[in-house]
């Protein structure tokens, strides 16, 4: 426990103090003594005074002297040990030695083991060995801690033995433990970041254990105490302990301490912590077995995590495999993805999903209502600018979500296409927890009156529930790469099938033009026979009238009619294989002088019939082939007075403002099952004010004629398509719409119909 200042994080690495259990000399790197710790009388029967300036051999002999040579090297972070014997007043002592490198000094530390019991190596070493073996044999990942935790505290005798767990924040949670049966449990507690702040985290990590016989006692200085640059101590066993850290201890009822680090993947993944009520001294053979263990336990940790993770990861890619190949060979899109329902959910472990492919939402498993998804996602597309957004606690980001929190309040957002509005989104539910803290967290910290935070001890540690809301359980780094995996191979997917698209495009571009040309050739070549059966019929009729019987005339007859009706047919199909390879001839084109112009020529042809015309408004200017665009107005119009039956025919001409366009009737029944906007011309799209906002206008013709029943609404578009017989309503071809469709086509527009039978029919129209 430390302070939040750069003085005290300064303190926890060179505090100028050791403990009292042993002896620290800082030298050169000469092997000069440089300073002195402020006990060696203790130790060594020589004043601090005795000591300074003097050489190392000063109390080492040469081959002493030669083994802390060989202890030296570059690196660092390596702390060696080593017998030391040194002559003194009171005869020859011995001590174990710590020496490492630091930038500028040697640090050599001697703790005495003349007063220390005697270690029984053998015992030592068949309860590591033990120990060791029973947890290679353990699978499971918190039976395996529980097994370390039990084995430390047999080695060592310490009251309590802990395994800490650290989180991404640096707060951790006991998650087993081994201790005396009158003491209270600590297993399940969490404790705040603050308890192990940063910098003593950093200090864990790089020294495996960190060993405090009597967190009551003295600490010792270092001599001399000014003039001196400080030694960096960080990696020193006996470097002293910060006041803050003994005042945490103490109010737990601790009087010493051992903390073993557990290290995986070069990080602090947790510690192994021996607490005991009374000063304890280890011996350094039981602690460096303790270490050693905690190595073990280290690797094994890390095998038995990574081995969580990998099964859990093949799990995630067999699921996400199995959505890649349905993709890769389905022709609809969402279905592939949304069956079945347990694979797109478990690619993340999520409990509920949305699909959103444009306007359309697709809802799987446990999901927040449709139009809650659709407000969800309109969030998001002003909050989220990267492909992937998640959170474990949605509604502190979107206040809206509190309302359907138990469904959602994770979520984990992928945006597949920003071209397109095309989204996954996995939901995870809320998950209420009790978490238990060793004391109250927030004790921990002062706010002083000008606003400066100090963290300083806790007075309690008696359990302290909070009740966490609104969250849910954390998506992994795993679960966050599944889901990026899946997106590329998606694009990936949709660019190769785009590249195949494109080349049947291309091949159906060349068999279209082959087909046009093909079309015109052979209607042009058609004309001439024909034309040759209809002038000889007639010649018969007019000149061999008389020798030919009545059958026989009707004969002739017949096949006049047949080479009329044959003539026009041809014509149609000529004219459509023209609209195929003609270009367009684009011009602003003003609409009122265009219809005027074919109001005029259809008033001339038409001069005995009763023909009323409305434009109610004034037509926009537009970009189009003036010629073609008159061709279709032309037809609407026409059909618009030969299919009416009654005695006041009406015709109207006109286009939509943008408030009107979410007034459309509705679409035929068979296009409102269609999951995606139609291609096709013919039938109408789903429409709104939103998505015609920026669309161009809807033209329309209207009239009061027969009407056509829904299931023509398709049939009518097609080449000599009619639905009546010849006798009725004049005759045709049934090539008019066809030829309009075309030619709405080319400008990349659309046309439809809506109507009632017997009151009469709309036709609307788009030109890009």
């Amino acid at each position: 426990m430390e302070l939040l200042s750069t003085s005290h994080d300064e303190l926890i690495l060179n505090p100028g103090l050791i403990q009292p259990h042993g002896l620290l000399l800082a030298l050169s790197t000469q092997l000069e003594i440089l300073q002195v710790s402020n006990n060696s009388q203790d130790y060594l029967g020589k004043l601090p005074e005795e000591l300074l300036g003097q050489p190392l051999s000063y109390l080492l002999d040469a081959s002493q002297l030669e083994a802390i040579a060989q202890c030296l090297p570059e690196d660092s972070e390596v702390v060696n040990y080593l017998k030391l014997s040194i002559c003194t007043s009171a005869g020859e002592q011995y001590f174990d030695g710590f020496v490492h490198r630091t930038t500028d000094a040697v640090i050599l530390e001697l703790e005495s083991t003349h007063s220390q019991a005697k270690v029984n190596f053998l015992n030592l070493h068949t309860l590591v060995k033990g120990a060791i073996a029973k947890l290679k044999r353990t699978t499971n990942l918190i039976e395996f801690l529980q097994l370390a935790a039990v084995e430390v505290r047999r080695i060592t005798g310490y009251d309590r033995v802990m395994v800490y767990q650290f989180d991404h924040q640096g707060a951790g949670v006991v998650i087993a433990e081994a201790k005396q049966e009158e003491l209270s449990p600590y297993l399940g507690l969490h404790y705040p970041a603050t308890d192990i702040p940063e910098q003593a985290r950093e200090l864990y990590r790089r020294g495996l254990l960190r060993f405090i016989p009597n967190l009551n006692a003295q600490p010792v200085e270092l001599m001399p105490t000014t003039d001196v640059t400080p030694v960096d101590l960080s990696l020193s066993v006996l470097r002293s302990v910060h006041p803050c850290c003994v005042e945490f201890h103490q109010n737990m009822g601790v009087a010493a301490i051992m903390v073993i680090s557990l290290i995986q993947n070069e990080k602090l993944w947790g510690l192994i912590s021996c607490h005991h009520q009374t000063p304890k001294f280890v011996p350094y053979e039981v602690r460096a077995g303790c270490e050693l263990l905690g190595q073990i336990v280290s690797s094994e940790l890390a095998n038995k995590v990574i081995q969580e993770e990998v099964d859990y990861k093949a799990r995630l890619e067999s699921l996400r495999s199995g959505v890649v190949e349905s993709i890769s060979q389905a022709d609809n899109f969402r279905d592939a993805l949304v069956q079945p329902e347990p694979r797109l959910l478990g690619v993340v472990g999520a409990t509920g999903a949305a699909v959103c492919l444009d306007r359309e939402i697709t809802l799987v498993g446990a999901t927040p209502d449709i139009e809650n998804v659709r407000s969800l996602i309109a969030w998001a597309d002003t909050q989220v600018k990267d492909n992937i957004f998640y959170t474990d606690s949605l509604p502190k980001l979107y206040p809206e979500a509190r309302s359907f929190k138990d469904t959602a309040s994770g979520l984990l957002l992928l945006r597949i296409s920003k071209l397109r509005h095309y989204y996954i989104l996995w939901f995870r539910p809320e998950v209420i927890r009790t978490v238990n803290w060793a004391g109250n967290p927030d004790e921990s910290i002062q706010v002083h009156s000008d606003g400066s935070i100090t963290l300083c001890p806790r007075k309690s540690f008696a359990q302290w529930q909070e009740i966490v809301q609104l969250t849910s359980e954390p998506w992994k780094q795993c679960e966050l790469d599944s889901a990026l995996s899946l997106r590329n191979a998606i694009v990936g997917i949709v660019l190769k099938k785009a590249e195949e698209l494109a080349k049947i495009n291309l091949e159906l571009e060349r068999s279209n033009h082959e087909l046009a040309s093909f079309a015109y050739a052979a209607s042009h070549d058609l004309k001439e026979p024909l034309r040759g059966i209809y002038n000889y019929s007639t010649i018969l009729l007019e000149d061999y009238a008389p020798v030919l019987d009545e059958d026989g005339i009707e004969f002739l007859q017949t096949i006049v009619s047949l080479s009329v009706r044959m003539e026009t047919l041809i014509n149609g199909l000529l004219r459509l294989s023209q609209l195929g390879q003609a270009e367009l001839h684009l011009q602003a084109t003003d609409l009122n002088e265009l219809l005027n112009q074919v109001i005029s020529v259809f008033h001339a042809s038409r001069q005995q019939a009763n023909l009323d015309i409305r434009i109610n408004r004034p037509l926009p200017t537009i970009q189009c082939d003036p010629v073609l665009v008159s061709e279709v107005f032309s037809n609407l119009i026409a059909n618009a007075f030969k299919y009416n039956d009654k005695a006041e025919q009406w015709v109207e001409i006109g286009y939509l403002d943008k408030e009107d366009t979410g007034n459309l009737p509705p679409s035929p029944r068979h296009m409102l099952q269609r999951r995606e906007p139609p291609q096709r011309s013919g039938s109408p799209p789903p429409l709104s004010p939103s998505s015609c906002s920026q669309s161009p206008p809807i033209f329309y013709v209207q009239d009061n004629g027969i009407g056509i029943p829904p299931h023509h609404y398709q049939t009518i578009f097609k080449l000599f398509k009619r639905l009546h017989s010849q006798e009725k309503y004049g005759g045709g071809t049934g090539a008019g719409l066809a030829i309009a469709k075309k030619i709405i086509e080319r400008h990349g527009g659309r046309i439809w119909v809506e109507s009632t039978v017997g009151e009469g029919s709309t036709f609307y129209l788009t030109l890009e």
